[in-house]
């Protein structure tokens, strides 16, 4: 019997062939996990800027100088692109090379490029150069023609699809740090109506500079913990005071089934399914009695054909906000209620900080390697947990658990949420 290309309800099967990072540990998804896996923190203090004076003076930050871009952004772009849409090219094109498919390769030159497009999102968008764009204005100097479309949050998948020559479903979803969840699942939802066979999905962001901090500094959203930044994320711990600002990006290849067996694409793992709902509760907080996040929760396992009985895996969004964490937890257990031994469950956070609209990538990468691998990476600066968290958060040492299935959740400002399930993939 040869291998099934739709599910049982007749929809179109799914696959990941290609991931990328963009983060303070580099670029490679093998080190960026293995450093996950050893808990090793991001965490440090700001380059960018002085931020001596201000009441939280680190994040989780890409270094200046660190990424190479070689190869990748046209030499007379390098100096011109905001960060975030550098980082947007960069990882669609890192993420084509991990599908086997490098822009100008025989595989790349033979996909129909009209079935290939690009969601990858950003919750904030060009910050740097609508920062820069002040400045100016306050200086009364002229405007770079730039400073509108490096701004704008489509520009990223915009720009990318011009050096990829893609010319299917494009463009950018800003949901906060919802954004990533909702451009893989939106990204599948193009596939599964059979507008495009493959698509470059993800989230970027680019916010450690003095406008990104600054606004959420104002918030009160973020920890103080300056004399300590390695150990400031800390979720469902008691003593956490607050979210640790990071950036980069992460991004996905996802394509047909029938598309991947076809070219010969090794498969990482299988696209399962997802959901969103909103909270329509408060601008920044999450709703108290989670019934939104548990209700996306329930659509996405629906969605994916799966019972909560054979989740053994969730990536929480588990920001290590006072309110957050223990709502997040509190839909979670409302849907998984019974026995949960073997369930695990992290917070990637706490190593790399928020990435805000990059975080749903982040940690869609970070999914798909705990399904790869079988091991599942440690939630950190774990000291004296919530008495009522009585699910196994990997608290600061890695596990060895056998994940079939995963999920991932996402939540934004605004009151977005979004849940992604992954599978192994099998015939």
């Amino acid at each position: 019997m040869g291998v099934k290309l739709t599910r049982e309800d007749g929809r179109k099967r799914i696959v990941v062939t290609g991931m990328n990072v963009i983060s303070p540990f580099g670029t490679d998804v093998d080190e960026f996990y293995d450093n996950l896996l050893e808990g090793k923190s991001s965490i440090s203090k700001v380059e960018e800027f002085n931020v001596e004076g201000w009441p939280t003076q680190f994040a989780g930050e890409i270094k200046k100088g660190t990424l190479d871009v070689k190869g990748y952004i046209q030499p007379k772009m390098v100096s011109r692109l905001d960060p975030f849409l550098t980082y947007t090219i960069v990882t669609g094109k890192k993420a084509l090379e991990d599908a086997g498919l490098a822009i100008g390769s025989d595989a790349f030159n033979e996909l129909d490029k009209m079935r290939c497009g690009t969601l990858l999102g950003s919750g904030i968008g060009g910050v740097v150069t609508f920062k820069d764009g002040i400045y100016k204005m306050l200086a009364k100097r002229k405007l770079s023609p730039f400073t509108i479309p490096f701004t704008i949050t489509n520009m990223g998948s915009g720009l990318f699809a011009m050096d990829a020559g893609f010319l299917g479903p494009n463009y950018s979803i800003s949901t906060a740090c919802a954004t990533g969840n909702y451009a893989i699942n939106n990204a599948a939802s193009h596939i599964m109506r059979g507008e495009a066979d493959l698509m470059v999905a993800g989230g970027v962001e680019a916010a450690v500079n003095e406008l990104g901090m600054a606004g959420f500094v104002a918030c009160r959203a973020m920890s103080t913990r300056n004399d300590d930044p390695q150990g400031a994320s800390r979720p469902w711990d008691k003593t956490r005071d607050g979210f640790v600002l990071g950036e980069g990006a992460g991004s996905l290849i996802l394509e047909t089934l029938e598309h991947a067996l076809a070219r010969g694409a090794n498969i990482v793992c299988e696209y399962l399914g997802g959901a969103q709902s909103c909270d329509a509760y408060h601008m920044t907080d999450p709703r108290k009695d989670g019934m939104c996040v548990a209700r996306c929760i329930s659509n996405a396992l629906q969605d994916s054909q799966v019972d909560k009985s054979d989740v053994q895996y969730i990536n929480a969004h588990a920001t290590s906000t006072p309110a957050g964490d223990l709502a997040e937890f509190k839909a979670v257990r409302s849907i998984f209620d019974g026995d949960v031994s073997n369930i695990r469950m992290n917070a990637t956070k706490s190593l790399i900080g928020h990435g805000l609209g990059a975080a749903g990538g982040f940690e869609a990468v970070v999914l798909a390697k705990a399904i790869q691998t079988g091991k599942v990476h440690p939630t950190i600066n774990v000291g004296d947990m919530e008495e009522e968290v009585d699910i196994d958060i990997v608290a600061n040492t890695m596990q060895n658990h056998d994940v079939r299935v995963g999920m991932s959740n996402s939540f934004g400002f605004g009151g977005h949420n979004s849940t992604v399930l992954f599978g192994r993939y099998e015939d």
